[in-house]
C-alpha cells in the first residue's frame, strides 16, 4: 500500500481524536509501528461494536505495520467505568479465560497471525497484571496519577454525583491499569500507538503521559468514532440486543441481513469502516447504487463483504442464497449444497416428520404445520399460493416422492410471500 497508513486511517473513517496528529502521521511514513487494541472478554464473542477498531487494525497491517490485540485477562476482572451508568459484575478468572479462546477464532477473521514481521499478536495482560502485587501499583504506577485529573472527567464525576450509583475504588483503579498494558507494551514490543472508541481517549490520554513521565518514550493515542445511525441511534444494537460474531449468537443469516437493513443515508461510510474494499471500488458500487437506490445494491454488497470476513466465502454465498429463497416466492431449490439447507432450516419454522414417501402435499403441509387442515391445505392449493421447494404446485392431489427432497431430506413449503416451512422426512 503507497499511501501513509495515517491517510488511510483518516480517509476511510477510523479517525476521532489523536494526541499529536501531524508526528504521528511522520513516523507512520518512516518506520513500522506496533499499534495496540485492547476488549475486554466480557463475552465468549465479540460483536458489531467491536469492529471499527480491529478494521483499523487489520488497515494498519495491510500497511506494513504490527497489530497487537490485547485481550484484558486483567483489566476484564475489574471493568471498565467509561461510559457506563453503573458498575458491571464481576468475571471469575474461570470466564476470563472461556471468552478469551471464544474471541481467539474471530480475530483470526481480521488480522494475520502469520506474515513475517508484522505479524499479529494475540497477548493476554493477565499475564503481566497478575504479577504485580498492590504495594507495586502504588508505588510505581499510582504516584503518577492525579486524583484532582480523575474525578474532573465526565464519567467519573457523573457517578460521583449520584449516590445510588457512585463508583467504586475497583472501578476508579481502571485507568491505572490501562496505562499499566500501555507501558508493557511499549517496553516489551515496541508498542507507540493505542487506539479505541472515543470514549476511551481519557484513558489513551492517561498511558501516554504515564510513559511520557517514566520513560519519555513517545507514544500516541487515536481514537475511533463512536458510530451512530442517521437516525440517532447507536449502531449494532437491535431490539434484540447485540449482533454478534459467533454464529451461534446471531445466525450468518441474520448478520447479513442487519447489514441489508443498513439506511441509505449510513451505507457508504459503513463501506468504509466495515469492509477490505479500496476506495475506488466503493465509489463504483456507490454509482451503481445511486442509479437505482430501490436495488439496495451498496446495501448488498456490504452485507455479502461483512459476511464474508466473518463467517468465510462459503457462508456468506449460502445467506445470500437464503435470503434469495426466503423473500421470492418462485425460487427454484433444486441443486441447493447442505450448507444453504443448514442455513435455511435455521431460518425458516421447521418441522422433522416420521412419515413415509410418497406423501401428499395435503398431508405433508398439515403435519408440517403449514395449515390447520387438510381442507385449509386444499384451498390454499387450489388458490395457487403453494410452492414446493420454489415450484408452484397446481394440483391438491400432487405427492412428494423422495425426488423431490433437497440433500436428500429436506423439503421447503411456502405458502403466499412470507409463510414458509422446512420439513425433514
Amino acid at each position: 500500500m503507497s499511501k501513509n497508513a495515517f491517510e488511510v486511517l483518516k480517509e476511510r473513517g477510523y479517525f476521532e481524536w489523536c494526541t499529536n496528529e501531524e508526528r504521528l502521521r511522520d513516523v507512520m511514513a518512516n518506520e513500522m509501528v506496533t499499534a495496540y487494541v485492547g476488549f475486554d472478554p466480557t463475552a465468549d464473542s465479540l460483536h458489531v461494536g467491536h469492529l471499527i477498531p480491529l478494521m483499523a487494525l487489520g488497515w494498519l497491517q495491510k500497511a506494513g505495520h504490527r497489530p497487537i490485540a490485547l485481550a484484558g485477562g486483567g483489566t476484564g476482572l475489574i471493568g471498565d467505568p467509561s461510559g457506563k451508568s453503573k458498575e458491571r459484575n464481576l468475571l471469575t478468572l474461570e470466564a476470563m479465560q472461556h471468552n478469551i479462546e471464544g474471541v481467539r477464532t474471530q480475530l483470526s477473521q481480521f488480522l494475520d497471525f502469520n506474515c513475517g514481521e508484522n505479524s499479529a499478536l494475540l497477548l493476554n495482560n493477565y499475564d503481566w497484571l497478575s504479577k504485580m502485587s498492590f504495594l507495586d501499583v502504588l508505588r510505581e504506577v499510582g504516584k503518577y496519577f492525579s486524583i484532582n485529573n480523575l474525578i474532573a472527567r465526565e464519567y467519573i464525576k457523573s457517578r460521583l454525583e449520584d449516590p445510588e450509583k457512585g463508583i467504586s475504588y475497583t472501578e476508579f483503579s481502571y485507568v491505572l491499569l490501562q496505562a499499566m498494558d500501555f507501558k508493557y507494551l511499549n517496553e516489551k514490543y515496541g508498542c507507540k500507538l493505542q487506539m479505541g472508541g472515543n470514549d476511551q481517549q481519557g484513558n489513551l490520554l492517561a498511558g501516554s503521559e504515564y510513559i511520557r513521565k517514566t520513560s519519555g518514550e513517545e507514544v500516541f493515542g487515536l481514537t475511533q468514532p463512536l458510530l451512530l445511525t442517521s437516525s440517532g441511534t447507536k449502531f449494532g444494537k437491535t431490539e434484540a440486543g447485540a449482533v454478534w460474531l459467533d454464529a451461534s449468537k446471531t445466525s450468518p443469516y441474520k448478520f447479513y441481513q442487519f447489514w441489508v437493513n443498513t439506511d441509505d443515508r449510513d451505507v457508504k461510510k459503513l463501506l468504509k469502516l466495515y469492509t477490505f474494499m479500496t476506495l475506488d471500488e466503493i465509489d463504483e458500487v456507490m454509482r451503481a447504487h445511486n442509479d437505482k437506490p430501490e436495488l439496495r445494491t451498496a446495501q448488498r454488497r456490504l452485507a455479502y463483504e461483512v459476511t464474508k470476513t466473518v463467517h468465510g466465502e462459503n457462508a456468506a454465498n449460502s445467506v445470500v442464497k437464503v435470503s434469495e429463497i426466503l423473500f421470492n416466492a418462485n425460487t427454484d431449490l433444486s441443486g441447493i449444497d447442505e450448507q444453504t439447507c443448514e442455513a435455511l432450516k435455521g431460518e425458516a419454522p421447521f418441522n422433522k416428520l416420521e412419515l413415509e414417501l410418497p406423501l401428499s402435499i395435503l398431508d405433508a403441509m398439515t403435519a408440517a404445520k403449514v395449515c390447520d387442515s387438510k381442507g385449509e391445505a386444499k384451498r390454499l392449493v387450489r388458490q395457487g399460493g403453494v410452492y414446493l421447494n420454489g415450484v408452484k404446485i397446481a394440483d391438491e392431489a400432487f405427492n412428494i416422492t423422495s425426488e423431490n427432497l433437497l440433500c436428500g431430506k429436506y423439503v421447503f413449503i411456502r405458502v403466499g410471500r412470507k409463510n414458509f416451512h422446512m420439513a425433514e422426512f
